[in-house]
């Protein structure tokens, strides 16, 4: 029975692999090139002007094809995941190992990554940077969403990644990144069992999108949580929501997932620990938000930068950021601080399987303005 529900899971979800989503325009195009010291820069009148971001450090003429489970949720030629330590770009599907086949974006830090980096990390095919995680196209304002399309920049002009794509030395990626035509104001999620998910519009409007299945009452060792600071997203791909609960630099985080990744066999303790928030949409289509806006394609972006409040445009950049926030049962309130070491091989403190026992709703809060 139980092969019967996931076999229908993973069919809902594979309905979904069309990247198609509403966008009121394009925000702003990266480029870079696939080579060494080959130049990095964002666009943000399409094209017609280019401004410096960084360069290449190492390129890479491989692919994965043994991707983490959501990666197989996006189509070739699309961001694959967006986060402060990684882009994924899908650059196919193993149907032998039913799993994505991406190339990856990474920051310098990563030249030497921390030791027991206990995350999707593919060294020989990804292109190092020279800029930090956490900024530029790294969650620092020119982060790409799930689903932004990835193109090669030819002597024709831009043209869709072939499938099967591998990348070759000299190649032009263009990222164009897209803006949701209608962005919500916020996403509140209900802390228990069959709690409600919604979302909320400029226009007071509310909306029902789904439900709880299992609630998140801990905190756990998220590697890339060291990069992102408190009460931001870290990471957004097809099958994950992943909130810091940790100052830049510490370690602590939840994830919010889809019920069809939690019946993936990497998430398997999804089920058992208290880290994980599981949902599931309206209706009898389990499992078709993998892959699917709003939750898990096209809305969500690690989006911040630890100098906003020093620039002249402050209040425009904090508006224009996204933020978690809690109720305890006594209004909204910011993210509480709940750190954890980072040394994986020792156990977790009694506290952080409660640490958010008490929170009684999530609110996701999306950008009032435009970066």
């Amino acid at each position: 029975m139980r092969r019967g529900l996931v076999l229908a899971l993973i069919a809902a979800a594979l309905c979904g692999l069309s990247p198609s989503h509403a966008v009121a325009g394009e925000a702003l195009r990266l480029r870079l090139v696939n080579d060494r010291q080959g130049p990095i820069a964002v666009s943000r009148d399409r094209g017609k002007t280019w401004q410096p971001l960084g360069a290449v450090v190492q390129y890479t003429t491989q692919v994965n094809r043994q991707g983490y489970t959501a990666s197989k949720w996006v189509a070739t030629g699309f961001v694959a995941a967006t986060a402060v330590n990684a882009i994924h770009i899908s650059a196919g599907y193993n149907h032998d190992a039913d799993r994505g086949v991406v190339f990856s974006l990474l920051p310098k830090d990563f030249l030497t990554p921390p030791k027991d980096y206990a995350s999707f990390l593919s060294p020989d095919s990804s292109i190092y940077t020279d800029l930090p995680a956490g900024a530029g196209p790294f969650g620092g304002g020119e982060a790409p969403f799930v689903g932004d399309e990835v193109r090669l920049e030819t002597e024709h002009g831009l043209v869709p990644l072939p499938p099967d794509y591998r990348p070759a030395k000299g190649d032009v990626l263009v990222i164009v990144v897209t803006r949701p035509f209608r962005y919500p104001s916020d996403a509140i999620f209900e802390n228990w069992a069959r709690g409600a998910v919604t979302l909320g519009y400029a226009d007071g409007s509310r909306v029902q999108i789904g439900s709880v299945v299992r609630p998140v009452h801990g905190v756990g060792r998220f590697a890339g949580a060291r990069y992102a600071d408190l009460g931001r997203l870290r990471a957004n791909h097809a099958g994950v929501i992943d909130v810091s609960t940790s100052p830049v630099g510490k370690l602590g985080a939840f994830q919010i997932i889809p019920l069809v990744h939690a019946y993936s066999p990497e998430m398997e303790s999804a089920w058992r620990l208290t880290q994980w928030m599981i949902v599931t949409p309206l209706g009898e289509g389990p499992g078709q938000w993998s892959g699917l806006t709003p939750l898990f394609f096209g809305h969500l972006r690690p989006d911040y930068r630890p100098d906003d409040l020093l620039a002249d445009d402050w209040e425009h950049r904090l508006l224009a950021r996204f933020l978690v926030d809690v109720d305890m049962g006594d209004g909204w309130r910011p993210m509480p601080a709940l750190s954890l070491s980072p040394d994986p091989s020792s156990p977790l403190p009694d506290w952080a399987g409660t640490a958010l026992a008490k929170v009684r709703r999530i609110r996701l809060l999306f950008p009032l303005a435009e970066r």
